[in-house]
């Protein structure tokens, strides 16, 4: 049985919605695409749903060769994502995209304040090029991360009674996401006109705007990054308890993710902090190897279940 009819979705227009999710998922999520294998076939397309949504809205945002000025594209962001939420409010969508995310929304009852806070977020990036302090930043990455995690809980499926301690974990493991990728990509955050790590942290390391724009590893630029990596580490150490708290044909997946997207820390250390000169990427043999164990762990919890 394929994913779509194992999770109900028959009606053809709203197949074919749920099928342009999963494609923009395999072709540009391929981290977390590989993890959403792991889950149950008919949990699979809800996920895909939600990475579609928020995939769309970036590629608004960040496509490079897009010929659109910056208030063009906040047009054009505005413009679609009003029309989404409006679809989410009504409870129906014809947009290619839309449709998928409202059945999921509804079928999940999940807060359509989330997606107002993700746009919200999309939206900053337009305008927004550094973060003063660590509580400013929080203000963007809680949108344009931590309610991706919040959203999935429903569709992974956690107790009522663990629901809260479940959410906080899902917001700081989909924050330590988020900072992990900063660390990664700084040269090329910076060839788009933005500093995500903090103005205040900067300073305290000796680090300015103008030796990050350099692109030159100095001593103090990998003492800057160590401090972030450090953050990244207690975020998803603190996120851990809440794995378990998921139905356990979901945890699989979510522990999968975590090593592999928290473990792009692991790889800059790995290349010694040479981020504008080499690309941080976790190993194909390091996929296989955490990939492996989550299969032989989701089809024993899946004979449990």
């Amino acid at each position: 049985m394929d994913e779509l009819t194992a999770a109900g979705i028959t009606e053809p227009d709203l197949r074919e919605s749920y099928a342009e999710c999963k494609r923009l998922n395999s072709l540009h999520g391929k981290t977390y695409y590989l993890a959403t294998l792991l889950l149950p076939k008919e949990k699979r397309p809800f996920v895909h749903a939600l990475y579609g949504f928020a995939r769309y809205a970036d590629e608004i945002v960040d496509d490079l060769e897009s010929t659109l000025s910056i208030d063009e594209k906040a047009s054009v962001l505005k413009s679609w994502g009003d029309t989404v939420l409006s679809d989410v409010r009504g409870g129906t969508s014809r947009d290619h995209i839309g449709r998928a995310l409202v059945d999921t929304v509804i079928r999940f009852q999940i807060p359509i304040h989330y997606f107002e806070a993700f746009l919200a977020s999309m939206t900053m990036d337009l305008s927004v090029a550094e973060y003063s302090t660590f509580t400013a930043l929080h203000d963007y990455v809680y949108g344009s991360a931590a309610v991706i995690g919040l959203e999935m809980v429903p569709i992974l499926g956690v107790r009522k009674d663990e629901e809260l301690a479940a959410n906080q974990a899902a917001e700081k493991l989909g924050i330590a996401f988020q900072l992990a990728n900063f660390i990664r990509d700084v040269g090329e955050d910076l060839d788009r006109g933005r500093i995500y790590l903090p103005q205040d942290e900067l300073e305290a390391h000796g680090v300015s705007p103008e030796m990050l724009r350099a692109k030159v590893v100095t001593p103090e630029i990998k003492e800057l990054l160590r401090f972030q990596i450090a953050r990244v580490r207690t975020l998803q150490r603190e996120a851990a308890s809440g794995i378990q708290m998921l139905d356990p044909v979901s945890r699989p997946c979510i522990q999968a993710a975590s090593e592999l997207y928290c473990g792009i820390v692991d790889e800059v250390e790995k290349i010694d902090y040479q981020i504008f000169t080499h690309r941080a990427h976790t190993s194909t043999w390091r996929r296989i190897r955490v990939a492996s164990n989550a299969y032989v762990k989701a089809v024993r919890a899946r004979q449990l279940s």
